[in-house]
């Protein structure tokens, strides 16, 4: 996998906030929603995302026995199969009777800046 160069399409920068790795064009850190430069209609603009993918769920062990361990596990492939990245989001446990929800969303915005048509390998 290459890094695309700054200032081009899909390059990333560190959040300062969350230190989560978001793109460079990002005005506000879309995991902690903190801003990070001012623009106007910064605000608007995370509203405004394009969302062609959310999913949600709710995981509930058997009511009776052990507890249940769980690990979110995040893959995202290119359109030749290949696996571009794989993390473990998160990780945890949950006894009878618990539940937790999920919420997997993909966000999509227009690329901007210099080399905004410009196609990228991953």
């Amino acid at each position: 996998m290459s890094q695309p160069r700054p200032g081009s399409a899909g390059a990333t920068r560190t959040c300062p906030h969350c230190k989560a790795t978001i793109l460079e064009s990002a005005a506000v850190c879309p995991g902690c929603r903190h801003h990070l430069r001012f623009e106007p209609g910064a605000g608007t603009q995370a509203v405004a995302a394009l969302t062609p993918l959310r999913i949600e769920g709710t995981l509930q062990p058997p009511a009776e026995g052990a507890a249940w361990e769980y690990s979110v596990v995040l893959s995202i492939r290119n359109d030749r199969g290949e696996e571009v990245t794989r993390q473990v989001v998160g990780v945890g446990a949950m006894q009878p009777h618990e539940q937790r929800s999920f919420v997997l969303s993909v966000e999509l915005n227009p690329a901007t800046g210099k080399a905004a048509g410009r196609r990228t390998r991953h």
